[in-house]
């Protein structure tokens, strides 16, 4: 028995904040906010490309700064200048092997990491 992969990653945020999440997830990563069933309709979700997030909401938020997803860019740096355009600054960490990367925090203070293979 193994791992196979992942199905979906989930990030806290804080309750009403959701036309925020909207505006980061969908509008500048691209993609498309998912319709919930009724019981998880507190919870939001984007997906896209195989790539599901969830968005929990959580009573006494705080945003994780260090731990986080690592998605997989086809153009970073037109990425990078859109986000920074719309008052998400990108910043450079260490370098990876085979990878340009960056880090964002989302409109949560969440912390992503944006990752193009070289």
């Amino acid at each position: 028995m193994a791992v196979i992969g992942i199905d979906h990653v989930q990030l806290a945020m804080p309750l009403g904040r959701e036309d925020a999440a909207g505006g980061f997830y969908e509008r500048l990563l691209g993609l498309k906010e998912v319709a919930k069933p009724p019981h998880l309709a507190a919870r939001g979700g984007f997906e896209g490309n195989g790539v599901r997030i969830h968005l929990g909401v959580e009573d006494d938020f705080s945003s994780a700064r260090k731990a986080h997803p690592g998605l997989v860019v086809s153009d970073l740096p037109s990425l990078a200048a859109m986000l920074g355009a719309a008052g998400f600054p990108t910043s450079a960490d260490q370098p990876l092997e085979g990878y340009d990367r960056r880090y964002v925090s989302g409109p949560f203070g969440n912390r992503i990491e944006l990752m193009q293979v070289k």
